[in-house]
């Protein structure tokens, strides 16, 4: 369609059923009357090709319903996807030759070709981009003849004409690059870009991370005058006057636990057992205290969001000279807190809370393998005298978090085991491991401690009545049950009760009941899926997966806008600002916190994955031609899945199967249409390393021998 025919076309979209006349069309274009014969030209075309309706010189679409505004989500070299704006917005598949050339964050008028059905998406063609994304792209420089060019790595599969070099460093074939589109063309392959920076050779999993961090927007460098306002808080005490004004706890046997290389210290325990109760304390870093509403650091923190972790970097939401400075939970030093102080019953129950401004003096900057050894009666004298003062403590941590967890499992709340994974990098940011990343006792205990501070914080907003950010994770979906259902059937595991509005204790006994058997690790994966992502809101919708009626965030203020927040409405609340005034103040505020730390929490999570697959390919490109023992984790008409004890996974290629097409049956089983061969997610196999692309994250595997299991005959009679 060309450039004339397009806003025709839009002019049409934005006239609704009314339509317009010829002649309406043509003054709205600035046709004059030589130019009026091409305008009927292309309108009895449009005609034809049933994009309109025409008749006696009046123009409509014809069928309006098919056209739709979307925004661009994905795109490949060979297709992309659409969803549709609005509040019940659809995803549309389309080919890559009917995008228009448009990239993933513009704004596209379409038109539904095909609906949806039970084995594909609906199909649409873009018709126009209304508004042009110009973010930043990645790719891999490549020579054609003498020239240099840039290969992007989702984009085409046909390298794009470099029009302008931002950056003085020089290119080489192999560098990864960020790009910004200059001048766009109907087909990506079209388009003229300028390079905006050059990261070095596309096969380290650093230059793929920094690439990915700046072309998503995701700043690791902090602006000037963010830095400027950091500066005048690189204090080493908090300010005589405001320690005397709060409650002060540096008496207190408080003390700190987390890993061994953790600079941002966010929270503190304490912890006494009396004749009646458990007094259990947790204390947050003020952080609210020094990042005030409408500063610099507080607009940088609100867009940020979130810290992000990935490999061995943080890209802090906080400069480090607060996130490890005034605000970080040091030892030895006074610092300004927020406490949650809990008495818990001996059965576990929430006696009472309240929420105070504190001043503490941690007294052990504790460390989670440490801690353990005193759990398990390990711990060497120099650990036992390192924790001196605290160490008695200690057992009636335990003791609290074991009731803590019994209630937990009792009232349903689901164990699901996520395997997270651990990168190991050398000196110079190259993976040389990767492991899966383990807990002990320790971790439980705090976890445990955390969540009754997050739920005593949101108990409090909802007693009270006033504005909050709520940690919310709804009940999954009739649609995702029914399909739970039919996956673990067809895995040959019992769904028991599992129906709509299955409560959370039902998921808790699937995991519970598989918990020891081979495919433990894939039917959490199964079960994760199943649930709805948690998210932040102003209404306390609860929290499925814990069981709770209400939950918040309280305990990250240092890496976690939504806990900023709600420390900000608290400190009002708790210095007795009036009721009125503190909705007044918080309402928009707590809504437009919620939305924004839950989009950056998807973009963090997005991040961390992608960063994560570059080290993985990383580390297996010493590991070509090697075997491995592993797991099928997933199946798809393009292959067979497969994860590996240190949670790095592969795909073996249907291409590399046995020959015919293969069909994917409840989403989980993989069967062969000439061999009847069957591959199953949870089959034990042997794959080897066939091929590694550090560039785009992906490793591919191929079985050692056939691992499919024929096809079970089903008996006739004779």
């Amino acid at each position: 369609m060309n450039k004339l025919k397009i806003s025709i076309l839009l002019m049409l979209y934005d006239a609704g059923e009314k339509g317009l006349t010829d002649k309406q069309i043509a003054d709205r274009l600035d046709i004059n009357k030589k130019g009026f014969k091409k305008l009927e030209t292309a309108l009895s075309e449009m005609k034809q090709h049933n994009d309109i309706a025409y008749k006696k010189g009046m123009c409509w679409i014809k069928h309006p319903e098919q056209f739709f505004k979307a925004e661009v989500t994905r795109v490949t070299p060979k297709s992309g996807f659409i969803r549709q704006l609005g509040d019940m917005p659809v995803e549309y598949f389309v080919r890559g030759r009917d995008l228009m050339g448009s990239i993933p964050g513009d704004i596209v008028l379409a038109k539904q070709t095909a609906e949806a059905d039970e084995r594909f998406s609906a199909e649409a063609v873009v018709v126009s981009v209304l508004e042009a994304n110009n973010g930043l792209q990645t790719g891999v420089i490549v020579a054609e003849g003498n020239k240099l060019m840039v290969l992007p790595d989702k984009l085409c599969n046909d390298p794009l004409v470099i029009a302008k070099v931002s950056k003085a460093a020089a290119m080489h074939v192999g560098d990864k690059v960020v790009f910004s589109i200059k001048k766009r063309g109907e087909r990506h392959m079209d388009h003229t870009v300028n390079i905006v920076d050059v990261f070095g050779s596309s096969d380290t999993a650093k230059a793929g991370a920094d690439a990915y961090m700046l072309s998503n927007n995701l700043h690791v460098n902090f602006p000037d005058d963010v830095l400027y306002e950091a500066s005048k808080l690189d204090i080493d005490e908090p300010d005589h006057d405001e320690v005397l004004r709060r409650l002060d706890l540096r008496g207190e046997p408080i003390f700190t636990i987390d890993g061994a290389d953790t600079k941002d210290i966010d929270d503190a325990v304490s912890i006494a057992k009396t004749d009646r109760c458990y007094k259990l304390g947790v204390h947050i870093a003020d952080v609210s205290h020094y990042v005030t509403k409408g500063s610099k650091l507080d607009e940088e923190a609100f867009y940020r969001g979130t810290s992000i972790y990935y490999a061995d970097q943080v890209v802090p939401m906080l400069p480090r000279q607060l996130s490890n400075g005034i605000c970080s939970l040091n030892p030895q030093v006074d610092r300004l807190a927020f406490s949650c102080l809990m008495d818990v019953g001996f059965d576990g129950k929430l006696l009472s809370y309240r929420f105070e401004k504190s001043v503490i003096r941690s007294r052990v900057k504790g460390v989670y393998s440490e801690v353990n050894k005193i759990i398990d009666g390990t711990a060497v004298d120099e650990i036992k005298t390192k924790y001196a003062r605290v160490i008695d403590r200690i057992p009636i941590m335990k003791e609290l978090a074991d009731i803590l967890v019994k209630n937990r499992v009792d009232r349903g709340a689901p164990e699901i085991d996520t395997s997270e994974t651990k990168i190991i990098t050398d000196e110079n940011g190259v993976c040389i491991d990767v492991k899966p990343r383990t807990t002990g006792i320790a971790e439980g205990i705090i976890e445990e401690f955390m969540l009754m501070a997050n739920k005593s914080a949101a108990a409090l907003a909802m007693k009270e009545k006033i504005p909050f950010v709520y940690r919310v994770h709804e009940a999954p979906t009739t649609e995702k049950l029914d399909q739970l259902r039919e996956t673990l059937t067809a895995l040959g595991i019992n769904p028991g009760a599992l129906g709509a509005n299955a409560p959370a204790s039902e998921l808790a006994r699937i995991l519970r009941e598989n918990k020891d058997s081979d495919r433990a690790m894939v039917i959490n994966r199964i079960v994760l899926r199943t649930m709805m992502k948690a998210r932040y809101s102003e209404e306390p919708l609860g929290h499925y997966g814990l069981v709770m009626p209400e939950y918040a965030h309280f305990t990250s203020p240092i890496r976690r806008y939504a806990d900023l927040s709600i420390h900000r409405i608290l400190t009002d609340y708790v210095y007795s600002l009036d009721h009125e005034k503190l909705c007044r103040k918080y309402a928009a505020f707590s809504a437009s916190a919620a939305l924004q730390a839950s989009n950056t929490e998807l973009s963090a999570v997005r991040c961390e994955r992608e960063c994560e697959n570059f080290y993985m390919a990383e580390y297996m490109k010493n590991h070509v031609n090697e075997e491995f023992d592993g797991m099928i984790s997933g199946v798809s008409a393009g292959g067979v899945y497969v994860v590996l004890p240190n949670t790095i996974e592969g795909m073996v290629s249907a291409a590399t199967m046995p020959m015919g097409d293969y069909e994917v049956q409840h989403g989980v089983i993989l069967t062969g249409a000439i061999d009847g061969s069957v591959y199953t997610v949870g089959d034990k196999v042997r794959v080897k390393c066939v091929s590694v692309n550090v560039n785009g994250g992906f490793i591919d595997f191929e079985f050692v021998g056939n691992p499919g299991k024929p096809a079970k005959s089903e008996k006739t009679d004779s």
